[in-house]
């Protein structure tokens, strides 16, 4: 047999089901065999593997044991005169595993090689060739000189920065998530040592291996893309403090004089710690002290409004306003977890200031050299009631204009693939209206059909010009579907990609799942029975209605004279602008709202009800001005595709979410 593969997997299905995939291609006309050792996984992996795989030895573990014993357990079994020892968050080109044997075939005196190994925006993983920590290279490691000036081969010794990442070269030591090994260096060596639970079980091996006589080698010919710790973020484990615990342990066990390294390293771990624990405290922090200024003000705004002077009150009075009014509304917050589950909440920084200020108020009635005049807390109560929540909701705004990967159908996304796979990721995104994708085009594999549209989206380009298409388009997500290209393919729009703030997604065949460089994001279509609809709570019906009043009315008064500034100018808007006058009565009188459901124009009159196939729905609210739909251009949507937007609406429907859709709608028109 010529190849063993093995993969260590903990909770990682979608990456693992990817990987699996990707093999079996790369494994076309190679003799092998692949074993995957689940270490307790929850998330349904094994379930996966018996039934989509179940040519894969399958071995469990009934906890998770750590990398390098779990790969110890499989070790043990291979027959092949390789082993490649991967990650389960990998794809590999279909040359990758041929181009590996091919290389040690044809050099008998390497024991152990990697391949380039990029990361999913096409840049290169450092890790994928590296030296071994002696003192000096952990040193320029820990304090950053190696990232500050890579390029010198002083300091860019860990990651080899200064080496041509396209060429084949002799190497300390390469990254575990790809390790191609012989046969017989395992039986002359032995396994990966099991004292290293994650991280430097990879160094021991390689360093065990370059002394036993064997040669490291980075092979640059073939290449994979790593997502790179995708099982750590599904366990509690401390990565950073568990890879410099692993340096220190591989520099105690190979290094005779370790007193200077281990000074480093356990200082490196002290840093490290100091840093995430004020990381984790600066930014809540920053919001504490914004909101107590801000309660501060407002009482001091209203001390103006009551005697129209500042500091007209006792001397005394005035230490105990700077503190208690803002201690009381900070702490309230801090319970209700807005400074840590919840910073950009407006639900419940409305609720923090209205119990806070009953409790302010309550105080003066026991305080009574402090109750000058309950008016003033009341005009501080309003003026915190609009300014805390306020400022939340100008910051969520504001993020929504400044960044182009969050929002309201912020992502705007190309499809490259145009058979079967990519129109069948077109129709799951749009039911899915929650994961925000906006689909701007296809990319199709040659020129001959660019222009033409597939379900109401244009072909835009080729993969040879997708850059342009990227840049002219503002784009910030790119999804393969993998059953139209190979990975080879794949693997090379993305190499040779410039775009870095651009997300190469890919689809599996499956078609479940969006793998990304972030996140995996489920395709799965939305049931249409749903238990709880925002829209048809009495408190939504309530201050929607109340919305739709206050804002109809200053439309009326706002938009009136800018539709005869348009009429006059002959704007391109004035149609538009027309048609929105004249349906803002409507909504002043409740027969419409300014953000509500889609519906054709047959159906406009009916306001309350929907149908789901045929069958009754709750209440999802009225036709809307603008809406969910109305922003995905509705023409070229199928009725179940709106049906499905009308649904996400009324389930999550929030005064934040109408304002979001209304900004995103005025958006829309200026630029058009």
């Amino acid at each position: 047999m010529q190849l063993s593969v093995i993969i260590v997997n903990y909770n990682v299905r979608p990456f693992l089901e990817n990987a699996l995939v990707s093999l079996q291609k790369a494994m076309a006309g190679v003799d092998g065999e692949v074993y995957v050792v689940d270490n307790a996984s929850d998330d349904g992996s094994v379930e996966m593997l018996r039934s989509k795989f179940p040519a894969v030895h399958l071995i469990t573990n009934s906890r998770n044991t750590g990398f390098a014993e779990a790969n110890n357990r499989a070790l043990r079994q291979t027959k092949g005169r390789f082993i490649l020892l991967i990650n389960p968050d990998t794809v590999v080109q279909e040359d990758t595993l041929r181009t590996m044997i091919e290389f040690f075939e044809h050099n008998p005196d390497v024991g152990l090689a990697g391949c380039k190994i990029l990361n999913p925006d096409g840049s290169l993983q450092l890790a994928c060739r590296r030296s071994f920590p002696t003192p000096w290279v952990a040193f320029t490691k820990i304090i950053g000189l190696s990232s500050l000036l890579p390029n010198t081969k002083l300091f860019g010794k860990y990651n080899l920065t200064y080496l041509n990442a396209e060429e084949t070269y002799e190497v300390d030591a390469v990254s575990g998530s790809f390790m191609f090994v012989r046969q017989d260096v395992l039986k002359q060596v032995g396994g990966l040592d099991e004292q290293f639970f994650m991280y430097g079980e990879d160094l021991d091996w390689c360093y065990r291996i370059q002394r036993a006589g064997w040669k490291i080698f980075y092979v640059h010919s073939t290449r994979i893309i790593h997502y790179k710790g995708e099982s750590a973020k599904r366990s509690d484990i401390d990565e950073l403090k568990l890879f410099y615990e692993a340096m220190h342990l591989f520099v105690k066990k190979h290094f005779r004089r370790p007193s200077v390294s281990h000074l480093i390293l356990r200082g490196g771990i002290a840093l490290r710690a100091w840093v995430a624990f004020f990381a984790k405290v600066v930014k809540p922090l920053a919001m504490m002290t914004t909101d107590w200024g801000i309660v501060i003000l407002s009482f001091g705004l209203a001390e103006y409004l009551h005697v129209r002077q500042f500091f007209a009150f006792p001397e005394y009075a005035y230490p105990a306003m700077l503190i208690v009014p803002g201690a009381v509304i900070v702490t309230i917050m801090l319970s209700l977890g807005v400074y840590t589950l919840h910073p950009f909440t407006i639900k419940r920084s409305i609720g923090s200031v209205a119990i806070g200020y009953v409790l302010i108020s309550a105080l003066t009635f026991f305080f009574k050299d402090y109750a000058f005049s309950r008016l003033m807390v009341i005009y501080s109560g309003v003026i915190s009631l609009i300014a805390l929540p306020g400022w939340r909701l100008a910051a969520r705004i504001v993020s929504y204009t400044m960044r182009r990967d969050t929002g309201i159908f912020g992502r705007r996304t190309l499809i490259v693939g145009t058979e079967h796979g990519g129109n069948e990721v077109l129709r799951k995104l749009r039911s899915r209206v929650d994961n925000g994708y906006t689909v701007v085009g296809f990319i199709d594999s040659g020129r001959s059909r660019i222009g033409e549209k597939l379900g109401g989206v244009e072909i835009l380009g080729s993969i040879d010009n997708i850059g342009k298409v990227i840049r002219e388009h503002r784009v910030t997500d790119v999804i393969f579907s993998t059953d139209t290209l190979s990975y080879t393919d794949i693997l090379t729009v993305i190499g040779r990609s410039k775009e870095r703030s651009v997300n190469f997604r890919l689809v599996p065949s499956s078609l479940e799942v969006i793998i990304g460089k972030t996140s995996i994001d489920q395709l799965e279509d939305i049931p249409l029975v749903q238990i709880d609809y925002n829209i048809d709570r009495s408190s939504h019906r309530f201050l929607k209605r109340v919305v739709d009043l206050v804002f109809g009315s200053i439309l009326v008064l706002v938009l009136r004279p800018v539709l005869w500034t348009a009429k006059a100018v002959k704007s391109k808007h004035h149609e538009r602008l027309k048609t929105i006058v004249g349906l803002l009565p409507r909504v002043i009188v409740g027969e419409l709202s300014l953000v509500g459901r889609y519906a054709p124009e047959e159906n406009a009159g009916d306001r309350d009800s929907a149908s789901a196939n045929g069958k009754a729905v709750p209440y999802l609210g009225r036709i809307g001005l603008t809406g969910l739909a109305h922003i995905q251009n509705p023409v070229e949507l199928s009725p179940d595709e709106i049906e499905k937007y009308n649904l996400y609406y009324a389930k999550n429907q929030s005064f934040s979410l109408d304002l979001q859709i209304m900004f995103k709608s005025f958006l829309s028109m200026i630029q058009t």
